[in-house]
């Protein structure tokens, strides 16, 4: 009797998310062994795919503190996972097939159409190589700095190596760090709020990394082609206001709050500020108390996660922008316009109606686990709703619900933080039936709207 195997074709995002959860696994596999743990007893397998996940998913949150209860080996598997997960696995295969001198396949570009986020594949070869070399030319340059700072404190091999760590770390994104044995367990930066260098060097570390590379090749190449994309306009004035206006609404806020900015000095205080600002652009480190802020601060801070970080990048959320898309819209309405215009540009219908889906789906992700933690984890909804939008955002950053979740609440945060950083619309796309052109249109009904 012969046996015909039917030959099983995935799509771009099928593949995306197939390889992000085999990387997943492999992480969870590592970090639960005893070789990783720092006391030797092994982590329960669910606190290693909860940290993986993190990890891959450049978020950050973590049930257990990545510095003193990870071994170094259980650390450098933390590091690579977010190297992985922040450029995209493509990327990284990418990588090796251009070490070992393999052609690119047409499927291969596909995906990594698909991975980068990228409306054609013409150039997405060359896109790959720029991600690469502008990414581990940022990650030295900071890794330098960083090293010779946390040299002083912390001596020669230890400052090289947290400066190294941290600096892949920051730029992707992650808010993973090791000061757990320095400065306390789940303390991040605090104890560096007010150091000028830390602090300029990691929002650098962050802003670069959520810019997305297109921006950045297109500042790099402004020189020749003597002009901007709209794409690159649009992203550097979402990201410069949303940087300067939440920083000055924290300010704000927070300038007489004794758990947050108070203690600090003037400089101080406008330093911390802003971090507290870039931070929440999918980074996750802060250098002040989270749950100490005050609600409003609190809420705020959860506008600016859902927000996120800019296309291309190694961020998440809806992303700047959508976000800019979504203003537009509202101003063309009300000013009773046809056109949402940007720099002198008119966008398509296509993009609004993306833009609009993308921002749905992810509110329905962010309200419908809210909804389920509500019922299964013992804390103030603004906690819940915090911990879900830094997770949906990638973000990392936490109010201390983290460390408390139940196994229910951890397995929901780790779907959530996947669903974040493969992006609603390509997990939709991944799970849905596949498309088929409509061979007839319906007639056009009118609706009352408002």
């Amino acid at each position: 009797m012969k046996v015909v195997l039917k030959k099983i074709e995935l799509t771009p995002p099928q593949i995306l998310v197939i390889g992000f959860a085999a990387i997943i696994l492999i992480g969870a596999t590592l970090l639960s062994t005893p070789a990783a743990s720092a006391s030797g007893t092994p982590v329960s397998f669910l606190n290693a795919l909860f940290t993986a996940t993190s990890a891959t998913c450049v978020t950050g949150l973590v049930v257990v503190d990545t510095g003193t209860t990870y071994s170094l080996f259980g650390q450098i598997v933390i590091i690579s996972l977010i190297q992985v997960g922040g450029l995209g696995f493509m990327t990284m295969a990418t990588l090796f097939a251009f070490m070992l001198k393999k052609r690119i396949s047409l499927k291969e570009r596909l995906i990594l159409q698909e991975a980068m986020n990228q409306g054609s594949m013409e150039g997405i070869v060359r896109l790959i190589r720029k991600v690469i070399r502008y990414s581990l030319t940022i990650e030295l340059v900071g890794a330098v700095i960083f090293s010779i700072r946390w040299s002083i404190d912390l001596g020669p091999a230890k400052g090289i190596y947290y400066g190294i760590w941290h600096a892949i770390s920051f730029f992707n994104n992650a808010g993973f760090d090791l000061f757990g044995p320095v400065t306390g367990p789940f303390s991040s930066l605090t104890s560096y709020a007010s150091d000028p260098a830390i602090n300029v060097v990691a929002m650098g570390l962050i802003i670069l990394g959520g810019l997305g590379f297109i921006v950045i090749s297109d500042l790099l190449e402004l020189k020749v082609n003597k002009r901007l994309s709209l794409h690159s306009k649009v992203v550097l004035s979402a990201t410069g206001f949303l940087i300067v206006f939440g920083a000055l609404v924290i300010l704000i806020f927070e300038f007489t709050n004794q758990k947050t900015l108070a203690p600090l000095s003037g400089p101080g205080k406008v330093l911390a500020a802003f971090f507290q600002s870039v931070s929440p652009r999918t980074a996750g480190a802060n250098t002040v108390d989270i749950g100490g802020m005050r609600q409003a601060t609190q809420f705020f801070t959860i506008i600016l996660m859902f927000i996120g970080a800019s296309p291309g990048s190694t961020g998440g959320g809806i992303k700047t922008t959508t976000f800019t898309t979504l203003i537009g819209a509202i101003i063309a309405m009300i000013r009773g316009k046809e056109d949402i215009v940007l720099f002198h540009y008119r966008l398509g219908k296509d993009r609004i109606l993306k833009a609009i889906t993308l921002t749905m789906i992810a509110l329905f992700l962010v309200v419908f686990v809210s909804m389920i933690l509500s019922t299964t984890e013992n804390h103030p909804f603004l906690m819940i709703l915090f911990e879900v939008t830094s997770a949906f955002g990638t973000v990392g950053l936490t109010m201390g619900l983290t460390p408390d979740l139940s196994d229910v609440g951890k397995i929901m945060i780790a779907l959530t933080m996947f669903a974040g950083r493969l992006g609603p619309l390509t997990l939709a796309y991944a799970l849905g039936p596949k498309a088929e052109k409509e061979l007839y249109r319906y007639p056009e009904g009118k609706i009352t709207i408002g």
